[in-house]
């Protein structure tokens, strides 16, 4: 998330906002629930406060009500598995009546949905509990939905006993499955141990049956639901309220939300999820947890396996059983997965391509030197061509001498420069952003002083963003890569070397998330006389919108490439738009501003790396692989038949291998390090196992050739 300093204030912008309610004589807190007041209170400045405040804001009527009613129930019980039809259509009775209740200081839906929910979780755990109580068996020939948006919500008891069966005997057979793979692992290892030593051959585990697997399949089932279900019974009417109060944020956009007060470490892995000792930071999404970024210089970023996008099924402490983690909230699954130096977590992921996979990563720091910008130099036909990876724009905000990425890229362009590199690749592909002021800087390395990025407030004109540096720091071939994960300050940047027509943007589509926003503690604005009803939490509000200087904003529609080339990860990838409510693309009047003078022929390069792309066997092969994977991923329907399964999951790995070896099989780019960052200090291991971590991959990335051959094309 790209950040910006503005001196917006909440209760500047809020004058009066709490004599919009009644203010009653306050009533003391019930001893196993919220004030009525309480709810009154923080529903009312929560939808108020974004009405006035907002970016963008939505009218509080009964379109904003039903927003706030599909949301809600979309977060109350988004598998499906609780609420029966009656009981949607009892709430339903609100659906445009949501917005009257937060006027008046009411809240009947919120009171109905909390009693429907509690009731039917205390049923749904009795009825899991009888249904482990017998053994599944895996021949008949039915099915399982994975996705619960294609569902509707069971009619009756009935249906919904059947829902929660198909459920528990999907959830047992995939467990069988992966014990029957690690079984017959165990079996080889023992075989080959044997072959070695003949005399260890009774030390070899006992084979189990298929009965025995399915027994101890479904005692792993039932012990994950009955701490699923410890867990949520233990949700109380606050974690409700807090609930509501975030859908209610929600509706306005999706990156504005509500936190409800806890302690300091809570609150700060709810904002970022980032995780001590593995470097992954996790997003939660319809109850599932799935991996949104990795910390570059991170465990799970140097292993290389676990990948954005994934979802994680189970949690594993090394060889201990794993425990699944679907439905669970984040920071406790944040806290499954956190550990110490050198020890091991196992992961068990589902793919974007729906195949599985255990995935061992041994805790770690982050190794800082891996967050900054990096560069290298690659031989192509006998030229040099310059390469420097951006993992975000770091800055140091706190003026504490740290490093900021404007001024690490500018030292790597002068390396470079030194290496009389004929054309530079600057690659933002998973960089999700981080401070605009550097985005803009860095789009004035390579063009003259003027405006790269326009920044809009609900009121008032555009205030422009510059490079106050009019010296051009490198003024040869630019190509610049991007991908689905590239967003905020990566899209203005892209946008900025797009519209002053630098250079050349290469890849695919990015995230296309181009708004700011800033945290408010609600205690700060609340009246002396709420005192006994504090804390309130804070609200994370949208306050501003990013454009490009041509007008254009960021938002939704991110940067399209001007050369796009195929790409497994973007193709598979959600942007802004596959979010709930996010806010429309738009434009506002253009900057003035002058394009490079030397702009590259982008129609014509576009055209050669057409041809280059279908001619490509690599390329081929890449095309007809992220095909595969995303007609798969589309397929949600499971069977539960288990060796109709188990082809479905071998199919998926095959292909999943399939890929890897495409990958493999790729023409070999020769990229070096630069020699300063290998010879400065030729006794220092570490710095030249980071410098080789880094370049090995990029000699088997497809999209790197090609934007080097653009390069090429330009000298």
């Amino acid at each position: 998330m790209a950040s910006f300093r503005s001196s917006l204030g909440f209760s500047a912008l809020l004058p009066g906002l709490l004599l919009l309610f009644p203010m009653g004589g306050f009533t003391q807190r019930p001893a196993d629930g919220v004030p009525p007041q309480k709810k009154q209170v923080l529903l009312g400045t929560v939808a108020q406060g974004l009405g006035m405040a907002h970016v963008q804001p939505e009218q509080i009527d009964n379109d904003f009500s039903r927003r706030v009613y599909t949301l809600y129930l979309k977060h109350l019980d988004g598998s499906k598995r609780f609420l029966l039809q009656p009981d949607v259509k009892q709430l339903q009775r609100y659906e445009t009546s949501i917005d009257d209740e937060i006027k008046q200081g009411k809240h009947e839906f919120l009171d109905l949905s909390t009693t429907l929910i509690n009731q039917r979780v205390q049923e749904a755990q009795a009825l899991y509990r009888e249904l482990l109580q017998q053994p599944f068996e895996f021949t008949a020939n039915e099915t399982f939905e994975t996705d619960a948006e294609k569902q509707a919500f069971p009619a009756d008891a009935a249906a919904r006993r059947d829902r929660w069966r198909r459920l528990l005997k999907y959830q047992t057979m995939t467990r069988v499955s992966e014990l029957m793979d690690e079984q017959s692992r165990q079996q080889t290892k023992s075989l080959a141990a044997t072959k070695a030593k003949p005399s260890d051959a009774t030390l070899s585990a006992p084979v189990r049956t298929p009965a025995q697997l399915e027994a101890d399949a479904r005692k792993q089932v039932l012990k994950y639901y009955d701490e699923f279900f410890s867990d949520l019974r233990q949700t109380d009417e606050a974690d409700r309220l807090a609930e509501f109060a975030n859908t209610v944020a929600n509706t306005f956009d999706p990156h504005s939300e509500y936190f409800a007060p806890k302690d300091k470490t809570n609150f700060d892995l709810a904002l970022t999820g980032r995780l001590e000792g593995t470097g992954a930071q996790l997003s939660e999404k319809d109850g599932q947890i799935s991996v949104a970024y990795l910390v570059p210089g991170s465990a799970s970023y140097r292993q290389g396996e676990l990948k954005a996008g994934d979802i994680i099924l189970r949690v594993g402490q090394g060889a201990a059983e794993p425990v699944a983690v679907e439905g669970l909230r984040m920071d406790k699954v944040v806290q499954m997965i956190r550990g110490k130096k050198g020890t091991e977590v196992r992961l068990t992921v589902k793919k974007p391509d729906a195949s599985t996979k255990v995935i061992s990563i041994i805790r770690d720091v982050v190794v800082l030197e891996e967050t900054y910008a990096q560069s290298a130099v690659i031989n192509d036909g006998g030229k040099k061509i310059g390469y420097i990876l951006l993992p975000s724009f770091y800055a140091d905000f706190n003026h504490n001498g740290g490093r900021n990425s404007a001024d690490d890229v500018k030292a790597e362009l002068q390396k470079l420069k030194k290496e009389n590199v004929q054309g530079v690749v600057l690659d933002l592909r998973f960089n999700g952003g981080g401070s605009l002021q550097d985005a803009a800087e860095m789009a004035g390395l390579f063009v003259a002083n003027g405006p790269m990025v326009q920044v809009k407030s609900r009121q008032g004109a555009a205030d422009l963003v510059s490079d106050p540096d009019p010296k051009v720091q490198y003024d040869g071939p630019l190509a610049v890569l991007v991908n689905k994960y590239s967003a905020s300050a990566s899209e203005i940047l892209a946008g900025a070397i797009q519209d002053y027509k630098r250079g050349v943007i290469v890849g695919n589509t990015t995230y296309g998330k181009g708004t700011v926003q800033r945290i408010f503690e609600l205690d700060d604005i609340m009246s002396p006389a709420l005192a006994s009803l504090k804390p309130f939490g804070s609200l994370k509000m949208t306050i501003q919108k990013y454009y490009r200087v041509t007008g254009s904003s960021t938002q939704f529609k991110g940067v399209t490439p001007d050369i796009p080339v195929p790409d497994a990860y973007s193709a598979l990838a959600d942007g802004e738009q596959d979010t709930d409510y996010p806010l429309k693309w738009d434009e506002i009047t253009p900057a003035q501003f002058k394009p490079w003078a030397a702009a590259p022929n982008v129609e014509k390069l576009a055209a050669a790396s057409r041809q280059r792309v279908a001619a490509s066997p690599a390329f081929g092969l890449l095309t007809d692989a992220v095909q595969g994977m995303v007609k798969r991923q589309k397929v949600t329907q499971v069977s539960l038949n288990l060796a109709a399964y188990r082809a479905e999951q071998q199919e998926a790995h095959a292909a999943a291998e399939k890929f890897k070896q495409t990958q493999q099989a790729a023409p070999t780019l020769e990229v070096a390090p630069l020699l300063a960052a290998t010879t400065a200090a030729p006794a220092d291991s570490a710095a030249n196992s980071r410098a080789t971590r880094f370049v090995k991959p990029l000699r088997k990335d497809l999209t790197l050739r090609e934007a080097v051959a653009v390069i090429q094309d330009q000298l």
